[in-house]
């Protein structure tokens, strides 16, 4: 037994020294070859439909579909996450209630006064904005354990909301939400290609915004807070200002995927927002590497891709699937692809989660023995 441990505990070493090896070459990489490896990573997603790779990566189902919802969805709402969650350090357990805001508002406006679905896509995305101002303002003096509960409360009572209030359809839900106008001449109907390209462009504007926020100041600040809160308000930074702004932005990009979603679908109802999507997103943005986009985009896809994958074995992989999460999360508890930040952080003993890890000991932490 000890000899097995001994062999896994060198296996995660050996992958985090890979990994920070790598994170090492791109640091030092130059302007143009970080843009061709940009590049190269479009192209590839714009080819990744393509039914050759569909036959292995999703035989059993639509690959085309799957890449849309749940691959691009949870993507999208993972990158989200991260900012309040990874760059943040803020534990939110109601990060669906936002998707659902996205989802309804389109669905609301588009089917009680006609908006336009471009329309109703900033207008979803600056109500969710709002929501997320609404629930920080009075909720985020609260740090921790009671920080995720009240935001637990507030996701199930969005859904709850929406379940007993007839005006946006109710516990009935709501049909024939607009699909999206043709675009460059693609047609939003059955086809869905032009929905894959559409969120495809969505996920790359928003990585590119999230990366700019956390090389601005504002992510810096988040980095501070994220570490030590009070030390973080002793040097100066408006600690609530920012965790506000966290909130904020990523209610924003939430509500951003779930307006997305909702052109796809075109209907809509309570339960397609349970909690456990919320625990699905943030399982993907720690599998992944909190703080890292990357990371949480990796974690994300897997998270999505893999029961689909393994859905010849019926029930049972759902099974397969929860036991390889557990032996990542004791072997990697960093995730796969953390940031070096926060990799330094849970080998402090932060537990890579603000202060809500805060009281976990370090790894190599001697016990402690009672007096």
């Amino acid at each position: 037994m000890t000899e097995n441990r001994s062999a896994l505990v060198s296996i995660r070493h050996r992958a985090g020294d890979f990994a920070d090896m790598l994170r090492g070459r791109w640091d030092r990489a130059k302007i143009w070859q970080r843009y061709v490896v940009y590049i190269a990573l479009v192209v590839f997603a714009l080819i990744l439909p393509a039914p050759w790779i569909g036959s292995f990566m999703s035989p059993e189902s639509d690959w085309t579909t799957i890449l849309i919802h749940p691959i691009g969805t949870y993507m999208l709402l993972a990158i989200g996450l991260n900012v309040v969650v990874g760059q943040a350090g803020l534990l939110d357990l109601g990060y669906v209630a936002f998707f659902a805001i996205g989802g309804y508002s389109l669905a609301y406006f588009g089917t009680e006064y006609g908006w336009d679905f471009w329309a109703t896509l900033v207008m979803g995305t600056l109500i969710t904005g709002v929501a997320g101002v609404v629930l920080g303002a009075p909720t985020l003096r609260l740090r921790g354990d009671y920080l995720a509960i009240v935001t637990l409360g507030f996701g199930e009572i969005v859904r709850i909301t929406a379940n007993n209030t007839d005006a946006i359809g109710g516990a009935r839900g709501i049909t024939n939400i607009p699909h999206p106008p043709p675009l460059f001449g693609m047609e939003f109907a059955l086809d869905p290609a032009p929905y894959y390209y559409l969120i495809l462009a969505v996920i790359i504007v928003v990585i590119v915004f999230a990366k700019r926020l956390e090389k601005s100041r504002v992510g810096r600040a988040w980095a501070a807070i994220r570490e030590d809160e009070d030390a973080a308000e002793l040097m100066g930074v408006p600690t609530f200002k920012f965790k506000l702004l966290a909130f904020m932005i990523g209610a924003m990009i939430g509500g951003l995927a779930g307006t997305v979603w909702a052109g796809k679908v075109i209907f809509i109802e309570p339960n397609n927002f349970p909690f456990i999507l919320s625990a699905t997103i943030l399982s993907a943005v720690v599998l992944g590497g909190a703080g890292n986009i990357p990371g949480v985009m990796l974690g994300a896809f897997l998270i999505a891709w893999i029961p689909e994958r393994l859905r010849f074995l019926a029930d049972y992989r759902i099974l397969i699937f929860g036991a390889v999460l557990v032996v990542m999360m004791a072997y990697r508890p960093e995730g796969i692809l953390p940031s070096t930040r926060r990799r330094a952080e849970l080998a402090e003993g932060s537990g890579g989660m603000g202060t809500m890890g805060a009281e976990v000991a370090a790894p190599t932490a001697a016990p402690e023995v009672a007096e």
